[in-house]
């Protein structure tokens, strides 16, 4: 296979990676733990459904509805300098969720988010919803038990 470098000023690599993998037996898989949204228009479906955000039975009785919780999200896009931690913060305060949003280094901004399971879940929607500053392209979250220890809504 030739080279698939090309010579020339340095830049983004585009480039596809061919890895060949050896065929291996695969046990059941009863869900995933981190689950990724993908919005590759203006418009948003939230295509998540509670199979998705709880993907056994264990994990069920876990996390109900009524219980408290703990959501992690990753916000990729556009969304440092645009104000996005602010309106993280105000749309979780509103929700009555205790938590953080801060900038990571990669311009992702990482949101944690403690309180009703149905708060959260209004929250993550209203993470890739049309009204987010700047231009959300994906979310990417984990669903755990509240652990505690937060207080207040902090942007870092």
């Amino acid at each position: 296979m030739p080279a698939l470098r090309h010579a020339g000023a340095a830049g983004s690599v585009h480039e596809p990676v061919f890895v060949q993998l050896p065929e291996m037996s695969a046990s059941p898989q009863t869900g995933a733990l981190v689950s990724e949204t993908d919005d590759a228009s203006d418009g948003w479906d939230a295509p998540w459904t509670d199979s998705d955000v709880l993907p056994d039975a264990a994990s069920a009785a876990a996390v109900t509805v009524t219980d408290e919780a703990r959501l992690t999200a990753w916000v990729q896009g556009r969304v440092q300098g645009v104000g996005f931690r602010w309106w993280v913060r105000s749309n979780g305060l509103e929700l009555g969720l205790v938590g953080m949003a801060e900038n990571l280094v990669d311009g992702r901004v990482k949101v944690i988010a403690e309180g009703s399971r149905d708060s959260c879940a209004a929250l993550l929607d209203r993470l890739a919803g049309a009204d987010a500053p700047g231009r959300v392209a994906r979310v990417t979250f984990r669903w755990d038990q509240a652990r505690g220890g937060l207080t207040g809504f902090a942007e870092r």
